[in-house]
């Protein structure tokens, strides 16, 4: 089934055009693939960034925040890198462009995505604590992309590389894979606590 990628506010549209059409703010940025790019760049493929916040291990619920939007960077038809819009307090304002994994590794599992028989809305779910990235695959397809949690059916992709124990492309129903997120983020800082 086709995927319902959601709209990314206009704002943030023109920040990310405004940048790559910058010659400086590609120049000047840590990503080799844009500074030797030859064919001509587009960005497609957005994407709503939300962060998960860290569970309470009393019971407290999920949350999660949005914190920018992605865009993938093509040259031709390969993705080389990607661009990030924040809020801001005037708004929606470029970030900045990298490269790296987690490029490839969103274009992988979004193609995967296509093939499932369920309509989803992609968006991006990061668990900064565990240095994660998943591709979030919402079933509301209506939703406001800039807001909710994952429901307990939707499903996270985590994206290579994946922290040790969790499969990378691999499907995992929210609700299954939150008992192992938090167990991690609260185990991780009585490890930094002991060393």
């Amino acid at each position: 089934m086709p995927l319902h990628v959601p709209p990314a506010p206009a704002p943030a549209l023109r920040s990310i055009r405004t940048a790559l059409g910058s010659p400086t703010a590609v120049r000047e940025t840590r990503t080799p693939s844009l500074k030797a790019a030859q064919g001509s760049l587009s960005y497609e493929l957005t994407l709503p960034v939300h962060v998960l916040e860290p569970v309470l291990p009393a019971g407290g619920a999920p949350r999660t925040r949005l914190t920018g939007w992605r865009f993938l960077i093509k040259e031709d038809e390969r993705a080389i890198a990607a661009g990030e819009t924040m809020l801001t307090p005037d708004g929606w304002a470029f970030s900045h462009f990298f490269e790296g994994p987690y490029v490839a590794s969103t274009e992988l599992a979004l193609r995967q995505a296509e093939s499932l028989s369920a309509p989803y809305q992609p968006r991006l779910l990061t668990v900064p604590g565990l240095y994660m990235c998943t591709l979030w695959l919402h079933g509301d397809v209506t939703a406001d992309a800039e807001s909710g949690l994952p429901a307990p059916g939707d499903l996270l992709v985590p994206l290579a590389p994946a922290p040790p124990g969790i499969a990378a492309h691999r499907p995992h129903r929210f609700a299954d894979l939150l008992p192992v997120l938090t167990l991690r983020l609260t185990a991780a800082p009585l490890l930094q606590k002991s060393a």
